[in-house]
């Protein structure tokens, strides 16, 4: 019976949908409120709050004896975040980008994915590395959060003391927290009744773990970026996905390295040949994206879902070992990847010459 699935998975789309609206709006307001701008509290409360089910998920995995699916989910939410999550909400509406984050989260999230990397290499991400990972990510809040305040003050954005103010700041705190419940319950209700729809349509365990699943965890900064694009809210639809993408490679990996023990969160090779470079790539990509104008354009989104589609593509092909397999990681090394490169290249180039006339 398909009936009771289509109900989940209606019920999964419209909790999401109330969730992130609340979400949106109460971010929104809170940070006027509190003296924080929009920016700030997408890049730390709305990205740390939609990366709660990556949280839970890995730890569950880790001490159930799965690393592999908690080292995957942090991974490929991430992958996921950039070119479903980003590029999705640039077609939605196209995304005018904070300075800052072009300066110093972007960086700092290139950054991140360089160190998961480098501590990847010796095929174990263990508890040393793990307590590293979780300092800095402690560290990167505290930093970001002080530097909010003290630009908010410049702005004139102070924190608002009359007790009726106090009222609406308590009111939206309320309002976010209901829309952060709303997006865990509403992404779990999904996933649930889109595994079971796929169960009896006949799809396999597999496509089902490398599509429902997979995407399962960071359905709340779909939601969320989704809804934040179309209220204009841009710099929350932004800075949920860079902040949700350090989040989880310092937070969420940092947690499961910490819950492994000694002996550590396997990364197999085939992870430290393919994903964590898509990754890094992924991330990498963002910062002459961003600032070619200060903006991610439709086309560029597409370009985003595109690569996301081929990547999806190739997942299945290796894990059902398909022939075709060989050719769809060859076009992505040796053609999408380098041409890519280019085109960034030549738009960043045009970007700088055209600041260099006008300040001229």
């Amino acid at each position: 019976m398909l009936l009771w699935p289509v109900v989940q998975i209606v019920l999964g789309i419209g909790l999401l949908t109330l969730g992130a609206d609340l979400l949106v709006h109460g971010a929104a307001a809170l940070a006027e409120r509190i003296g924080l701008s929009p920016l700030v509290i997408g890049l730390t409360v709305v990205a740390f709050g939609t990366s709660m089910p990556e949280v839970s998920v890995s730890i569950g995995s880790v001490l159930t004896g799965e690393g592999g699916v908690a080292l995957g989910n942090a991974l490929g939410s991430n992958i996921f975040n950039i070119l479903v999550v980003l590029g999705g909400s640039a077609i939605i509406r196209p995304l005018l980008v904070d300075r800052q984050i072009v300066r110093l989260d972007v960086p700092v999230m290139i950054g991140t994915a360089v160190l998961v990397f480098l501590l990847s290499l010796n095929g174990v991400l263990g508890r040393g590395e793990g307590i590293c990972l979780l300092l800095l990510g402690g560290v990167y809040t505290v930093l970001l959060v002080r530097a909010g305040l003290k630009a908010g003050a410049e702005d004139g954005l102070a924190p608002s003391a009359p007790p009726a103010e106090a009222r609406r700041a308590g009111s939206n705190l309320v309002r976010l927290s209901l829309g952060l419940v709303l997006l865990v319950v509403g992404a779990r209700v999904l996933v649930d009744g889109s595994e079971t729809a796929a169960r009896a349509l006949g799809v396999s365990e597999l496509v089902i773990g490398l599509t429902v699943v997979a995407a399962g965890t960071s359905l709340p900064e779909l939601a969320t970026s989704f809804v934040a694009a179309m209220r204009g809210q841009r710099d929350i639809a932004v800075g949920n996905v860079v902040g949700s993408n350090i989040f989880n490679s310092l937070i969420v990996l940092g947690a499961a390295g910490v819950a492994s023990g000694s002996e550590g969160v396997v990364v197999p090779l085939g992870v430290l040949t393919f994903d964590l470079p898509v990754m890094l790539a992924a991330s990498v990509a963002c910062l002459p994206i961003f600032f070619t104008g200060w903006t991610i354009s439709r086309w560029e989104g597409w370009v985003f879902v595109g690569y996301y589609g081929v990547y999806l593509l190739y997942l299945v092909l290796s894990h059902t070992q398909h022939g075709a397999e060989d050719l769809v990681r060859a076009g992505l090394y040796f053609f999408a990847v380098p041409l890519t490169a280019l085109t960034l290249s030549v738009l960043a180039a045009r970007e700088l010459t055209r600041r260099r006339n006008d300040t001229s």
